[in-house]
């Protein structure tokens, strides 16, 4: 189990601040206010094992562009498996292995480090843009695209670029797209399988499905295979599958939910903009970088609205609000933290 800390944990910051759990406002995740309407799931999909090719595959393959994917549950679970796959598959001797160098962004989703760490791999980190020459002895890079909780996104060029000098050594190029939905130019999800390069996609996210824990690996069909022995069977439940095709398949609802999730997180960075700091984001969320990150935070908690404090506690993430009554109430605290 991961001991790394998350957003959406309402229930320890109602016990902290002695406020009921109905009684917060929770914009502590990237995940989108609004859930895929999920239609009616059938008895099969609960009284059955799950079976491969029920149409979820051949949903997701249609909607990323990608011919090779392997459904998993959640994100998270190839984020842990593949450090140990691909240490696996580096061509270096036994005795220099502990050598083995990954580049991880600085600030990002830290699963990321712990996994790699965890499976030996010596880390080393970037800020911001991943060096133009990757060096002697990197063996992987990971790019978050776009960064949770930056923001930044970079484009496709650059992310094949590296992958180019990657390929050229064995190497791996980890795209942890989780976040890309709502601006997939410069996705390399639909230049997949390539050797070399894994791309994430998350459910949970756009689709705002985190309950399900559905998502999918993109690469070739020898390292899915691997993959899949790893994880083992029936990584996806029935009910999980049922839902995530319904919600791949349903182009209308995704035009709909881009749209009020762009103008949403719009709204909100007009909102944090006289707070000061530096704003950034998707169209999921938007991050203050501020001084006063930390007193910030326990001040909105204070009034019941949870945010997410960055890992360098150097910033907040806020998440969408959803009804009007949610805006209305986040824009009576914001003042209050320009309070001495």
């Amino acid at each position: 189990m991961s001991r790394l800390h998350h957003g959406g944990r309402l229930r320890q910051a109602a016990e902290e601040y002695g406020i009921a759990l109905d009684q917060w406002l929770d914009l502590s995740t990237g995940v989108s206010p609004w859930t895929y309407p999920v239609g009616a799931i059938p008895l099969a999909s609960w009284n059955r094992l799950p079976e491969c090719e029920d149409g979820l595959e051949q949903a997701a393959r249609a909607y990323y562009g990608c011919p090779s994917l392997l459904a998993v549950a959640g994100s998270q679970a190839a984020i842990q498996a593949l450090p140990r796959l691909w240490r696996s598959r580096v061509d270096v001797p036994e005795s220099g292995q502990a050598g083995l160098k990954v580049l991880l962004p600085r600030v990002g989703y830290k699963e990321h480090q712990s996994a790699w760490h965890g499976a030996g791999w010596q880390v080393a980190h970037y800020d911001g843009v991943p060096p133009q020459r990757l060096g002697e002895g990197v063996a992987a890079l990971v790019v978050i695209n776009p960064n949770n909780p930056t923001g930044q996104q970079l484009d496709r060029e650059s992310l094949l670029g590296w992958h180019r000098q990657l390929q050229g050594c064995g190497g791996l190029l980890l795209v942890d797209e989780a976040f890309a939905d709502l601006d997939s130019a410069q996705s390399l999800s639909p230049l997949c399988p390539r050797p070399g390069l894994v791309v994430l996609r998350s459910i949970g996210k756009f689709f705002g499905l985190a309950g399900i824990r559905a998502g999918f690996v993109l690469a070739e069909a020898s390292l899915l295979g691997e993959l899949a022995d790893e994880l083992g069977p029936w990584t996806l439940a029935g009910p999980s599958r049922t839902a995530c095709r319904q919600a791949l398949e349903d182009r209308p609802w995704q035009v709909l939910q881009a749209q009020r999730l762009q103008s949403a997180s719009a709204r909100l960075a007009r909102m944090l903009a006289p707070l000061g700091g530096r704003l950034c984001g998707t169209g999921l969320f938007q991050t203050l970088y501020h001084p006063r990150a930390e007193t910030w935070h326990r001040r909105l908690c204070l009034e019941g609205i949870l945010v997410r404090l960055t890992d360098e506690r150097d910033g907040l993430r806020f998440g969408l609000p959803e009804a009007e009554s949610q805006w209305q109430r986040l824009a009576q605290a914001l003042p209050l933290l320009l309070l001495p």
